[in-house]
This record gives C-alpha cells, structure tokens and sequence, in this order.
C-alpha cells in the first residue's frame, strides 16, 4: 500500500481531486487529504464543501511515495503561493519520488523549475505556466517521476494512470473495469 497526499487549497476543483482520491482508495492507498489552510474544511470551486483529513503541517511526508496536486482557480495559485508545499515538490523532484498535477496545477511544477526539459500537459490555455517543458496534449503525460494531466474529462484517466505507477497495469485494469471505464 502506497500513501498517496492529495493537496485542497480553498477554490480546487473538486471532480479532480475527489476522483483521483476515490479511485486511489478504492486500488487500496493509503490516501491523506491535505488541506493548505487553516482549517480541515476545504471549499472547491464550485461550492462543494470538503473535509481534509490533516493540516498541511500535521503531516510526516517522509514516507510518503506521492504528492498530488488537483488544479481548479483560484485553487492552483494558492497551491503556487504556499511555501512549504512547493518546497516539498522541490525536494521530492530532487529524490526522483512521484508528483503529480492535473489542469492548471502543472504550472506550480513549471514555476518552480519542475519541468525543464520534461514532457508535460496543462488545462488549455495555461500552457505559458509549463516553463522549460515540452508541451503535449496528450490527456494524460509521465516523464519519469512528473505526472501531468489536462483537466476534469481526464481526472479518470489520470486516476488509473497513478495506481499503474503505483500498483502496476492489472490492478488499474481492475479498477477500470470495476468503474466501467
């Protein structure tokens, strides 16, 4: 079992976020809801209330084997703006342990130098926040420990993509066929 730290900061998008965890839970991840704020209730971008399971700073990310970032506005800048959680990219990045982000999430990795000379997709429109990488428009993009997605219609996708890095291709197939995808 891997433990998987999904990160909600006030404006995510939830179907993004929500689905990565669900599909995660249900492949048998240990999955930590993280929130960036102050409190445990995290609000997405459209209204959805959600309860985090931990603070940002509550959390041993030491044994952690993969950090997920969800996009959605204004959600993606306060993920951008929190010190703390871009140095983790950073240092996880550096030990070649998985992150990943979908929509306009990537663009935190492209910020912070993530990116360069990487393959790498983004929610249409926030291409200029990849800096240093080689754009796709692939759904869905892996260039060695990055994992880059497009937006809600590839959460699902994107989901089953993570438990393959994770579990390996039979249980994501499991868990694809027991979600009729």
């Amino acid at each position: 079992m891997a433990k998987v730290c999904v990160f909600l900061a006030e404006g995510f998008e939830e179907v993004e976020g929500l689905t990565v965890v669900d599909l995660l839970r249900r492949a048998g991840e240990e999955v930590i809801m993280v929130s960036i704020g102050t409190s445990l209730e995290v609000t997405g971008s459209h209204g959805i209330k959600v309860s985090a399971d931990r603070l940002f700073e509550e959390v041993d990310y030491s044994d952690a084997d993969m950090l997920v970032l969800p996009g959605g506005m204004p959600g993606t800048l306060h993920l951008g703006e929190h010190k703390g959680l871009t140095e983790l990219l950073i240092k996880f990045n550096e030990a070649d342990k998985k992150i990943a982000a979908i929509c306009a999430a990537p663009g935190v990795f492209g910020a912070n130098g993530i990116l360069k000379g990487r393959k790498a997709t983004c929610y249409p429109g926030c291409e200029e926040k990849l800096k240093g990488a080689v754009l796709s428009e692939e759904a869905v993009v892996r260039d060695k420990n990055v994992t880059t997605s497009r937006g809600v219609g590839t959460a699902i996708a994107f989901a089953l993509e993570l438990i393959s890095q994770l579990e390996g291709e039979v249980k994501a197939h499991q868990i694809k066929k027991s979600i009729v995808y």
